[in-house]
This record gives C-alpha cells, structure tokens and sequence, in this order.
C-alpha cells in the first residue's frame, strides 16, 4: 500500500507547504474587532493555532482529497507513541484498514483493493490471495519497509512537520463552526488557490479543518485533541499468514 500511503501524505504535505502554515506573501488585516482573538492580527492566530496544535499527544485526522491518482480519503486516530487505527482508501480501488500497537502493524484489504494491487498476475494466483486475504488481518513488524511507509500517516511528527508558525497573510474571515465547534475562519491565497483554515474559539485554539481550493482539492479536519488512543490487536483467529499456504 505504499501508493496509498505516499498519495495521501504527499496531499497533506503540499496542503501545508502552500497554504496558511507556510510563510505567504500576502498583506495581513489591520481591522482588530472585538470577538475570540481579539486585538490579534490573522498571522498571529494563524501561528498560535499551529504552535497549540503541533503540541497535542494525540488527535484524530480525517483527510479528503483528489489528485492525479483519483480521490484519497484517510480517517486515523492517532497518539504521539505511535499507536494508531483507522482506514484509508484510493479512487474506486477499495480500503483498507491499519491497526499499529506497539512495534506491530496489523492490517486488512478488501477484495477491491487486493485485486487493484495485483494487477498483472495471474489470475488464478490474484483469486487464491483475494479468498486467503480479503477480509483477513496481516500482520508485520513496524520496521519492516513496506509499513514504513503507511506509518507515516500514524506518525503525528510526519503528518504536522511542515506546518510552520511562520505565517505573514492570513486574514480573518469571520466566525463559524467546525462540526459543531465555534471557530474562527482564516483565509489566504496563492494565486488561483485559495486556503482556509478553521481555528477553535473554545478552550485550546486547535487548528479544526484546513480547506483547499484549486487544482487539488482537499480538506482535512482534526478533532479528538489529547484523548486516549485505544488501539486493541485483532483477534488471532483472525490474523492470516499470507506466507503459509494453510494461513
């Protein structure tokens, strides 16, 4: 699954390069009006959310996106020990689902994605390990290359590493709500792009959802700040080993 993993952080990371936590060239709002935040420019918010957010142990991410490889959607609780769980899945070619517990990484293909995965073998070779697999947990060791890559997207240090406090044009755009939680709305542009980010009003000012707009569109919400991730191992009756032939 190491295109799914690559095509989704890579979404994340251009998301961050280019939109309010990197260093824009844009002119900030001097208008100051009462409200969350007040007496604070939208590059000041905008810096103090990325600080406050890139400081929580742990959080739940959900990313949907388009790119050249089709629609990426990710949705991961994940903790700064790196246990993590969720699912992730590309264009119309299936999902899957990770668990990570410790130095173990469990995880599970439906029949979709297995079949995408093997295109060019032959086909009575994808049909044994689409009845073997499809359904079954699999289990590796985190070090091992090929989780390497997925374990990105469990790795908060990998998914937040280009958000930069360095932002110099982000404009407020008012208050609303992210999933139901008061926020105030920061806007920047770069060039046809535009990019909006959510920051919660309540309690710790946590960036709540990132927007893209422009040839790759994409948002991301964050939410679950500091609570416990509870990452269980599947069941062994339901763990198979693709390299015994009697699983």
């Amino acid at each position: 699954m190491r295109l799914l993993a690559r095509t989704t952080v890579n979404a994340v990371c251009a998301l961050s390069l280019l939109g309010l936590a990197a260093c824009g060239t844009g002119t900030s709002s001097s208008s100051k009006p009462a409200g969350p935040f007040a007496g604070m420019s939208g590059p000041e918010i905008a810096n103090k959310a990325v600080e406050t957010t890139k400081k929580a142990k742990s959080m739940t991410v959900v990313v949907d996106t388009t790119t050249d490889e089709g629609k990426v959607s990710a949705h991961l609780s994940t903790a700064a020990s790196g246990d993590c769980a969720g699912t992730m899945a590309i264009g119309p070619a299936g999902t899957m689902e990770i668990r990570k517990v410790g130095a173990t990484v469990y995880t599970k293909f439906d029949e979709a994605l297995l079949r995408e995965q093997s295109k060019g073998e032959p086909a009575e070779d994808v049909d044994a390990a689409v009845e073997m697999l499809a359904g079954h947990w699999m289990k590796s060791k985190a070090s091992d290359p090929d989780s390497k890559d997925m374990l990105e997207l469990c790795d908060l240090g990998t998914l937040l590493k280009d958000f930069e406090a360095n932002d110099n044009a982000a404009e407020k755009g008012g208050e609303t709500t992210a999933d139901g939680r008061p926020a105030l709305r920061l806007t920047e542009k770069d060039g046809k792009d535009t990019y909006t980010m959510l920051v919660a009003t309540g309690g710790e000012p946590y960036i709540l959802q990132v927007d893209a707009k422009g040839k790759e569109p994409m948002t991301m919400k964050l939410s679950d700040f500091d609570k416990p991730v509870v990452v269980e191992a599947p069941a062994v009756k339901d763990i198979v080993d693709p390299d015994k032939p009697n699983g």
